[in-house]
């Protein structure tokens, strides 16, 4: 069964039956504001979000993750997670899934990453499509992530009084085995389905002055432009951008003694570009100096640098780095800036 409907009334009922799979990850309401959290009843969620504070990365890729402990005397070693447990992320944005789609890029490349790769292993994804901008701060359209293009289990499509269902996984195959109230998609669901996307695409514009081809040469012929010191004399180091940013997958490794001198643990912890010191060398080189080459180096590593490594674009239009930024940089603008300069306006 490729595609399936289910009642909207039915989706607390369905929520229900995922509980016995594993723990159950959705956005949650936080003040103004929306983070993923646990949810252990369907009314907890917001099926209708604008992009949580940090994306749902922290589940497959943890801020802190511990590697392994150690004793120095006697020697000895030893993992500090042991096993993964299962566990499903519920109302996924498609840009927040093409950030998962980056991650495994990155952390399948030899040597490829065992924890990365057995939560990956562990986890199931649903998804929800936007039918509609979530604020002014979205760019997937420019980027092509507002409409789905795999990398989920299941995802989910608003058609007025139901939900059609995108089953894309044996994964997914299992979440709806069974279930007598979700059924298989009839003629009548298709061309609701057909008609929702149709209103959908209206509502959706490419955000960037220029198509992406344009928007590669401008990085191309852009690494010297004056761009990059206006971004650099308005940033005020904060790191937020690269904080909250669902493709960033930098880290540091800590060894941490205890207190005893003998016992301790290795850990990795996310780290950032756009750290004063995330360049600089032990003889004390910074090959970034400046916030306008440690800006440069961001955007590059979004639009430039991994589509020549992956063949992809590592910015996902979600626009969490421009609605934390506390400069007010948008990342729309630097980029239409770079292409209104690459035809000498």
């Amino acid at each position: 069964m490729k595609y399936a409907v289910i009642d909207k009334g039915e989706l607390g009922r369905w929520f229900d039956s995922l509980k016995e799979k594993g723990k159950i990850y959705g956005p949650k309401k936080k003040e103004n504001a929306f983070v993923f959290r646990q949810v252990k009843e369907f009314e907890e969620m917001s099926l209708l979000y604008t992009p949580t504070i940090l994306p749902p990365k922290k589940y497959y890729f943890p801020q802190k993750e511990f590697l392994f402990k150690f004793k120095i005397d006697p020697f000895s070693t030893g993992k500090a997670i042991k096993e993964f447990e299962e566990f499903i992320l519920f109302g996924v944005h498609t840009c927040d899934i093409a950030g998962i789609q980056c991650m495994d890029v990155v952390f399948n490349e030899k040597p490829a990453d065992p924890n990365y790769l057995n939560r990956k292993e562990k986890m199931t994804i649903i998804g929800i499509e936007c039918m509609d901008y979530c604020d002014k701060y979205a760019s997937c359209a420019a980027v092509g992530t507002h409409v789905y293009k795999g990398g989920y289990d299941i995802m989910l499509t608003d058609i007025g009084d139901s939900y059609a269902m995108h089953i894309n996984s044996e994964k997914g195959e299992n979440l709806v085995a069974g279930k007598k109230y979700i059924r298989e998609m009839t003629e009548a669901d298709r061309e609701k389905f057909n008609k929702a996307f149709e209103e959908k695409l209206k509502k959706f514009h490419n955000e960037f002055e220029g198509e992406l081809k344009e928007v590669d040469e401008s990085f191309d012929k852009g690494f010297s432009s004056p761009v990059w010191k206006d971004v650099g004399d308005r940033c005020v180091g904060c790191t937020n951008c690269t904080a909250v940013c669902p493709t960033c997958y930098c880290f540091d490794v800590v060894d941490e003694v205890s207190l005893n001198l003998n016992d301790g643990s290795r850990y990795r912890v996310w780290n950032y570009c756009q750290m004063d010191d995330f360049a600089k060398v032990a003889t004390g080189e910074d090959f970034r100096q400046g916030r306008d080459a440690r800006q440069r180096h961001r955007y590059f590593r979004k639009f430039k640098y991994s589509v020549q490594k992956y063949n992809k674009y590592f910015c996902t239009g979600c626009g969490r780095c421009t609605r934390t930024c506390m400069a007010k940089i948008s990342l729309v603008e630097t980029v239409n800036s770079l292409l209104a300069e690459r035809r000498g306006k």
